[in-house]
C-alpha cells in the first residue's frame, strides 16, 4: 500500500511539473488550440495582409497552437471546420466563403464546446451560434462607394460591374447598393458578372464588352485586383480612364499600389476594407477586452482628387 501511495505521489508531482511547464510556455496558461479558416492568401492583396495579420498574432509565442485551412469554396471550408471540431480545438476563427450553409456545423461546434469567432465576413446563421463577429460592414462599403459615384454628376451611368465570389459577404454587400441603382433606373447595367476576385477574369470580361462595341463609362470592381485587370483591358484598347479619362474606375481594399493609381489620377475611387481583426479576437479570447457580439471596423472611401501620400502611408496595404 505504501509503495502504491508513493507511486501516486510521484505521478502527481510529474503531472504538476508538466502542467507548470506548459503554463510557462504559454505565458501562464495552457496552450490554446485554434483552427483558422480563411480564403487563400493568393486571392488578393487584401487577403495576403489579412493572413499575415493572423499569423503574426496566433503564434506559439503568444500561447496558441494554431492550424490553418484555406479555400474559397464553401464545401472545402465546411470539411476543414468539422475536422477542427473533431481535432478538439478550443476555438475556430472563420472567414466564410459564403454566407449560407453554416448552421449545422456551428451547432456541432457548440455541442463540442468549441467557440467560434467570425472575422472579415458575416454569415446568415443565428448570432447565438458564434461568440463574436469582428468584421467589415460590406453593405456600408457599397453604400459609401455608390454615393460617391452618384455625386460625380455624370450625364449617364453605364456600368460594367465586376463582382467578387458569388454568395460571399463582400460580394453581397458591395453589390446591393449598386443593384438598387440599377433597379431604380438611375444607372444602366452594361454587364454584371463575377470576376472571382481575379485580375485575369476581370480583364477578359471587360475585353468582351469592348469587343462587342458596347458603350460604357464606369467600371465598378469589387476588389483592387479586378480593377487592375479591367484597366489592363482599357489600356490595350486605348481607352482613357481616371480623373481626366473617359472611364471612371472604382476598386475596393486599398492596397498601396491601388492607392498610388488614385494619386496618379489613373483610378478614381477605392473603398477601404480593413484586414486587421486578429488582435481584437486575441483580446477577447484572453479576457483582455469584453466579448462583443459584433465589432465593425471603421472604414472610408478615397477619391483620386483628394487622396494624399499620407493617406497611402497610413491606410494602404502591402507595399
Amino acid at each position: 500500500m505504501k509503495k502504491m501511495i508513493l507511486v501516486l505521489l510521484i505521478l502527481s508531482a510529474a503531472i504538476s511539473v508538466f502542467a507548470n511547464a506548459q503554463r510557462e510556455q504559454s505565458g501562464g496558461s495552457s496552450v490554446i488550440k485554434v483552427g483558422i479558416i480563411n480564403n487563400p492568401p493568393s486571392e488578393s492583396g487584401y487577403r495576403t495582409a489579412n493572413d499575415t495579420d493572423f499569423k503574426a498574432v496566433f503564434t506559439s509565442a503568444n500561447g496558441y497552437d494554431p492550424s490553418f485551412a484555406y479555400s474559397i469554396n464553401l464545401e472545402d471550408q465546411l470539411v476543414a471546420f468539422n475536422q477542427f471540431v473533431t481535432n478538439g480545438v478550443d476555438y475556430i476563427l472563420l472567414s466564410a466563403a459564403a454566407t449560407d450553409g453554416w448552421d449545422d456545423a456551428l451547432r456541432a461546434a457548440q455541442r463540442a464546446g468549441v467557440k467560434v469567432f467570425l472575422f472579415d465576413r458575416m454569415i446568415s446563421a443565428p448570432a447565438s451560434l458564434y461568440e463574436s463577429a469582428v468584421v467589415s460592414d460590406m453593405a456600408q462599403e457599397g453604400v459609401t462607394a455608390v454615393a460617391w459615384l452618384k455625386n460625380q454628376g455624370l450625364s449617364a451611368y453605364n456600368v460594367i460591374h465586376l463582382q467578387g465570389v458569388m454568395g460571399s459577404d463582400a460580394q453581397l454587400g458591395r453589390t446591393a447598393a449598386l443593384d438598387a441603382e440599377f433597379n431604380a433606373g438611375t444607372m444602366k447595367k452594361i454587364i454584371q458578372q463575377t470576376g472571382n476576385w481575379s485580375a485575369d477574369e476581370a480583364r477578359a470580361i471587360v475585353q468582351s464588352v469592348i469587343n462587342a462595341g458596347t458603350s460604357f463609362n464606369v467600371i465598378y470592381a469589387e476588389n483592387d485586383d479586378m480593377a487592375k485587370g479591367a484597366v489592363a483591358a482599357l489600356d490595350a484598347a486605348g481607352i482613357t480612364h481616371g480623373v481626366k479619362g473617359d472611364v471612371v474606375v472604382m476598386g475596393f481594399d486599398c492596397n498601396k499600389w491601388a492607392l498610388r493609381e488614385l494619386l496618379a489620377g489613373n483610378w478614381n475611387y477605392d473603398g477601404q476594407c480593413s484586414p486587421f481583426q486578429a488582435a481584437v479576437i486575441d483580446g477577447m479570447i484572453k479576457g483582455k477586452t469584453p466579448v462583443q457580439k459584433k465589432v465593425i471596423s471603421e472604414e472610408k472611401g478615397f477619391d483620386a482628387k483628394t487622396i494624399t501620400q499620407a493617406d497611402i502611408n497610413q491606410y494602404g496595404l502591402g507595399e
